[in-house]
């Protein structure tokens, strides 16, 4: 059964059934299709909800979200659709930087996060982990895509999906403008933690951290999936994927995200309904 509602001027399904609900996330350059395997494999026992970003939505008129602006927005997705219980987080990419931070902010609102391939990005640890090629691959493409949003039009389009041929991004190319570059741009003015609205991501709730090793360099540092691995019901699986773990290897990812909410049910359990 599906359900679908409209809050804040965004789309948001309702799939499945059961007691947990699970928001779900997505990054650049995709929309809430990119979860379609996941619900497949989790609506049977939980009540999954998905909606494209603020921003993101090519049908909708071309505006940058701020950080606040969209946590604002997923805390009122999340009190619609799960009032009074908290919610487990599956992120991807962009999905993990709004998700992370969202859990900083309101963390009486998350039981547990799934969180893929971006870690403790842009801490001194990660940075310092990276080759000077890494940085320089990171910062060509970034601001690739932030001249992309900024210019617009054809031009920006154009950019934006060569890009996308660059990363081998698998994401349906109808659904994608320079529109949905804007945190990009944010990021290199000051929009996205240059002023110091961002909170380090420390979560102590019950975490599992999925990431491919088929790249060129990682968005975590080592330092941090050790202390992560360590914390209590918490977890880190590399699969031999690239940056779309759960498009390379669905079966394989959902096998580990099922039994991984299944061994820390009981305290997610304890937490959602505290």
């Amino acid at each position: 059964m599906e359900q679908q509602l409209q809050i804040e001027g965004i789309d948001v399904r309702i799939e499945g059934e059961g007691q947990d609900t699970i928001v779900m996330l997505h990054g650049w350059p995709d929309t809430w299709r990119v979860w379609d395997g996941q619900v497949a494999a989790l609506k049977g026992r939980y009540r999954c909800v998905r909606f494209t970003l603020p921003g993101f939505d090519i049908a909708r008129p071309r505006r940058a979200y701020s950080l606040d602006e969209t946590l604002a927005i997923i805390e009122k997705i999340v009190n619609q659709v799960s009032p009074g219980r908290k919610v487990t987080l599956m992120l991807h990419d962009w999905g993990c930087v709004f998700g992370y931070q969202f859990y900083m902010r309101h963390p009486q609102l998350v039981s547990r996060i799934v969180g893929v391939e971006i870690g403790d990005a842009q801490s001194r640890a990660h940075v310092k982990s990276l080759t000077l090629g890494a940085k320089l691959m990171v910062a060509w493409y970034q601001l690739t895509l932030a001249a992309a949003w900024k210019i617009g039009g054809a031009i920006g389009d154009g950019l934006t999906k060569f890009m996308l041929k660059v990363l081998r991004a698998p994401s349906p190319k109808q659904y994608i403008s320079s529109a949905m570059n804007f945190p990009y741009y944010l990021v290199w003015t000051g929009g996205y933690g240059g002023k110091g609205n961002r909170t380090e991501f420390v979560p102590s709730c019950p975490m599992l951290y999925i990431y491919g090793t088929r790249k060129p360099f990682h968005f975590h540092s080592k330092q941090w999936t050790e202390w992560l691995a360590a914390q209590p019901s918490s977890q880190v699986a590399a699969f031999k994927t690239g940056h779309w773990v759960m498009l390379e290897q669905p079966q394989e990812f959902n096998h580990t995200v099922l039994a991984w909410l299944d061994a820390s049910a009981a305290v997610a359990g304890a937490a959602a309904a505290a």
